[in-house]
């Protein structure tokens, strides 16, 4: 806090909050029932500070340092000290621009992608709904302060501790902070805290404390929760870890057998470090996080924000989408058909009565439709809403207390037939003609809604039945096509009967079976025919009278036999569905409760979104298994390669100088991978261990023997310097290691599309450029004749041919 110019109030704990009425409260916090003026607001803010929990953040300079630190850093620096002892000032001078490019690149990859995380954190920021300058209003709830007059609806996370003042009840949500299973219900005077979620009802209330001062941020010992390693990043952690195994076994040998032929310890033991230095994938972290997180923006651009960047790999694997009908298949967009009156009523005068069951202050779909219809709201004039009762999943429906203009009351109601009539009390023969025009309307795939009002002597009266209907989108029976050809299974989801749901599916192309979402649910229980109900769930088109509870064990099911399940979802009851599901996928104007639960948060509407977004995920999995498959081979090639020509031949055939520049001029182009072009899976992608070492172990292979092939040519039929055949390897290594690269990023043949990125290409081609400079004109080490580097350079291409003859035939031979 700052100085307390202004003479705010200290924050109050919640003992004291509960002790003041609602007047001593806004008196203490120096506000009322208009709220603040935004003048007052700013004032606020500049003293209390952002209605947020501050992270500890650590300072750029000790994230850099800390790059020096650690074992590979270690390995590099001792490297360094015993280039220095033996004067090797070349070498010293390498090792130590090696350290610190590892240093810059690992930093500068840290910071771009912490800095994209936070751009998409802003996206996802709470709304607030505040009352200042005597309007509503929507604000980022970490403008909140003190004093504040907020409404909260259900669904809503609550942005900060409040005092209820105004509305009949709320039903919270508190169990993340204090363990409770059940919703507790609020009402004025009571407290509401921070992070607790709005299940029920609508209140307004006055904020007492935000940020560090709240409940939950004195209670919350944990500021960052820790981020789940996905099954891929852990498997490339693994290579990673079974790299380093065989570079630590190899250079154990070459140790055993330098020390036997009485090589120069301290020659042997430098050479050794920066040879394990260069071959252990240093830039592993840097490309895993910099893919991920330039993924992650362009996802962002396609209207699909991931809360993780690990949900990239799950929703790459998807092969079950289990989509909302509304919004997602249809267009959200309710129109009304021509009405069904009852007891002598009219058009004009039911559909006046489902506007005054509105709330017209926070219109849904259905409410604007029926104030569409309307037409004329010139009609609402004389009539004032004197109480609402909003709509909720338990009693499933509105109600409003209606005052006209010759001071009469009556009350309103509109909702689920069923209820409404429940309402009503009507004769059988009422009670069948509403059950066979709801059927009716259901066979068109109209929804019903049932309107009411009471009389003069307060008993309510069946008005009639309004038809709505939720046309599909343009797009969405193409988009199914499009996501059955990327091997992705999609069900409906949807809460209305069978027969709508039918209906819709048609339209769609989805199929006609969709079982009732219950007879699944309730299966579950019984042992004997689980199998069945998980393979009934497999094979249907999709459910229908889905309740929020029923999505949570229709994941379940589904996951029992190895689906990767992606579910849609927009409500707070959604939200235990959302993070069970692999791929929790929160609609466009979900609530915050949903968002939160939710691995993907869609920006935009309908089905097409998330096919895009399964795309870019499947690319980026490309892009993370072609470095995967290009850090074996090269760890191979020159591990294995070296040792070798040790054992054979007793000399380095490249010098720890060159294996510096050989790790500079790998590590360069390989940062350029992330924006690489790659081909689209037509089938859901996961990682394959096997396929992955089978395939690198095969190119590495022929690395290895292709160079080794090499050395034998220029020390058997060329009359070179030992010098010069140090060259010749280096620029042989250094060319193939980023034509392997061409051969590595793709399953086809390295010449057919897609084709490198423009950036990727520039980057291989000007570093090899770099390397054949280094060799034609001696910089650092021996020069050679530009006949020989062209030689070479065809050598090199004419290899690159069979590796990928070899990786086509292993490809076969695996699928």
């Amino acid at each position: 806090m700052k100085e307390n110019n202004h003479k705010f109030p200290p924050p109050l704990d919640a003992d004291k909050v509960r002790l003041l009425e609602a007047q001593a409260l806004l008196k203490y916090l120096k506000s009322n029932l208009n709220g603040l003026t935004s003048a007052e607001a700013q004032a606020r803010l500049t003293f209390y500070g952002l209605n947020a929990i501050q992270e500890k953040r650590k300072s750029n300079l000790l994230k850099f340092l800390s790059y020096f630190w650690g074992p590979i850093a270690w390995m590099i620096e001792i490297a360094a000290i015993l280039s220095a002892i033996i004067h090797h000032a070349e070498d010293l001078v390498l090792v130590l621009i090696l350290l610190f490019f590892n240093a810059i690149v690992g930093f500068w990859q840290e910071y771009q992608a912490g800095n994209a995380i936070e751009q998409l954190k802003k996206n996802l920021a709470l709304k607030a709904r505040v009352f200042r300058d005597e309007q509503w209003s929507s604000i980022d709830a970490s403008q909140l302060v003190p004093g504040d007059k907020v409404k909260i609806l259900l669904g809503d996370v609550v942005p900060a501790d409040i005092a209820l003042l105004e509305g009949d009840y709320l039903s919270i949500d508190q169990s993340a902070l204090t363990g409770e299973s059940l919703p507790v219900e609020k009402r004025i005077g009571d407290l509401i805290y921070s992070s607790t979620i709005a299940k029920q009802g609508e209140m307004t209330g006055v904020v007492t404390s935000t940020g560090a001062n709240t409940y939950f941020g004195k209670t919350a010992r944990l500021v960052s929760t820790a981020k789940n390693i996905s099954h891929f990043q852990k498997a490339v952690i693994n290579i990673g870890n079974y790299l380093i195994f065989i570079c630590i076994a190899l250079v154990a040998v070459l140790l055993l057998v330098g020390l036997d032929r009485h090589l120069p310890i301290m020659d042997l033991v430098q050479f050794a470090l920066i040879l394990t230095v260069a071959s252990i994938p240093v830039a592993l972290p840097a490309v895993l996080s910099v893919t991920m997180a330039v993924g992650a923006i362009k996802l962002a651009k396609l209207k699909a924000i991931v809360s993780r960047l690990e949900s990239i790999e799950e929703l790459a694997g998807m092969d079950i989408l289990c989509s909302d009908k509304t919004g997602t298949l249809t267009q959200n967009k309710l129109t009304l058909g021509e009405p069904e009156m009852f007891n002598g009523t009219d058009r004009q005068r039911i559909i006046l009565a489902a506007a005054l069951a509105s709330d017209s202050e926070n219109l849904d779909a259905i409410d604007s439709a029926i104030l569409h219809q309307l037409g004329d709201e010139k009609a609402l004039q004389s009539f004032q809403q004197q109480h609402f009762m909003p709509f909720d999943p338990v009693q499933k429906r509105t109600e409003a207390e209606i005052k006209t203009s010759q001071g009469q009351t009556f009350k309103v109601s509109k909702g689920a037939p069923q209820v409404v009539l429940d309402l009503c009390h009507p004769d059988i023969s009422l009670r069948e003609r509403a059950e066979q025009t709801v059927n009716e309307f259901a066979l068109k795939g109209y929804r019903a809604l049932g309107v009411a009002k009471t009389d003069e002597t307060g008993r309510w009266l069946f008005l009639g039945i309004l038809p709505l209907f939720d046309p599909p989108r343009e797009d969405a029976a193409d988009t199914i096509k499009e996501a059955i050809k990327h091997g992705v299974n999609i069900k409906m989801v949807t809460g209305d009967n069978i027969a709508i749901a039918k209906q819709i599916a048609g339209e769609l192309g989805l199929g006609q079976n969709i079982l009732l979402a219950e007879q699944i649910v309730k299966a579950k229980d019984n042992e004997d025919i689980v199998h069945n109900v998980v393979q009934c769930a497999e094979l249907a088109d999709g459910f229908a009278q889905v309740f929020p509870e029923h999505k949570y064990w229709l994941v379940k099911d589904l996951q029992a036999n190895g689906h990767l399940v992606g579910m849609t979802g927009d409500g707070v009851n959604d939200a235990p569905a959302l993070k069970q599901a692999d791929v929790g996928i929160a609609v466009s104007g979900a609530t915050d409760a949903a968002r939160a639960a939710a691995d993907l948060i869609l920006t935009g509407t309908g089905l097409g979104v998330i096919i895009n977004a399964i795309e870019e995920a499947r690319r980026i999995f490309e892009r993370m298994n072609s470095y995967a498959i290009y850090r074996i081979i090269e760890t191979i090639r020159i591990m294995f390669f070296m040792v070798l020509a040790m054992l054979v031949y007793n000399f380095y055939p490249i010098t720890a100088l060159m294996i510096i520049m050989l790790a500079l001029l790998n590590d360069l182009p390989i940062l350029a991978i992330a924006k690489d072009n790659t081909w689209l899976s037509t089938t859901p992608v996961r990682w394959n261990m096997h396929r992955v070492l089978t395939i690198s172990s095969a190119l590495g292979a022929m690395g290895v023997i292709e160079t080794f092939l090499l050395l034998i040519i220029v020390k058997r039929y060329f009359d070179f310097s030992l010098a010069e055949i140090q060259t010749i390897i280096f620029l042989k290594l250094s060319i193939a290691g980023h034509l392997t690269l061409f051969v590595a990023r793709t399953r086809n043949c390295f010449l057919s599309r897609p084709f490198p990125a423009i950036l990727m290409l520039i980057a291989i081609i000007s570093t090899k450029i770099f390397a054949t400079a280094i060799a034609g004109l001696g910089w650092l080490i021996a020069p050679i004749s530009w006949e020989y580097i062209g030689l070479i350079w065809v050598y090199c291409i004419f290899w690159v041919f069979i590796e990928d003859a070899l990786k086509l035939w292993v490809y076969r031979h695996l699928d």
